[in-house]
């Protein structure tokens, strides 16, 4: 599997990360949201640079301009909530695709051991079809697993994008392990070295969510 790290290489992606980050910030949800989103549109844009193209002709008021345009049938999924904004940013750009959405979430069994549950699933048919799965917040990568495995009850995409703002160095082990090794690509705005007991990613950014929408 190709990971893919920007924090490696200097963009304007680094002064969103830095925002996102930023406990001075934080407190601002339509800028964070909207960061998410820049992230998201950053990301799309390299993402479609490893699709396939093909030539068309376009009609023009003066001609024909011939242009190469993306050929794959894309679908572009995401785990409720905190996906909400990162996936919007993806769907600026690619507003042809077809959308998918998982709901998935910790159940506690005490203070530091969770489950990771699924409840709901809305997707089209992914027999043959570029799956970008997205989340902002790779940790364990259970939530981003269990979610392409409720995926595959719609078929089998023939090539995989995962996408996550911060990642855990521990999260990306993980689905380098558990995902097709030759059909996917991670993509990570920034990877952290660590979890904490609780399975939050250090130094990370906190819960997406909550900054996102507020307290749950």
């Amino acid at each position: 599997m190709e990971v893919i790290d920007f924090n490696k290489s200097n963009s304007i992606l680094n002064q969103f990360i830095a925002e996102l980050r930023d406990v001075n910030v934080q407190h601002d949800q339509m800028r964070f949201r909207r960061n998410l989103e820049r992230v998201g549109e950053i990301m799309a844009l390299e993402v479609s640079k490893k699709l396939n193209y093909v030539t068309r002709d376009v009609q023009t008021p003066l001609g024909i301009s011939t242009i190469n345009v993306p050929e794959e049938d894309i679908v572009l999924a995401t785990v409720f909530r905190a996906g909400l904004p990162f996936h919007q940013g993806f769907h600026n750009y690619f507003d042809h695709c077809e959308n998918a959405f998982v709901s998935a979430y910790r159940k506690y069994l005490d203070e530091v051991n969770f489950d990771i549950h699924i409840e709901y699933l809305a997707s089209p048919k992914l027999d043959g079809k570029t799956l970008i799965l997205v989340d902002p917040m790779l940790a364990t990568g259970s939530s981003m697993y269990l979610a392409y495995r409720a995926l595959l009850l719609k078929g089998t995409p023939a090539r995989v994008h995962l996408a996550a703002v911060i990642a855990a160095q521990q999260g990306v082990d993980y689905v380098t392990k558990m995902f097709p090794q030759d059909t996917t690509t991670l993509w990570c705005a920034a990877i952290d070295p660590e979890l904490n007991r609780h399975a939050y990613i250090v130094p990370g950014l906190g819960d997406a969510g909550d900054l996102s929408f507020g307290e749950k």
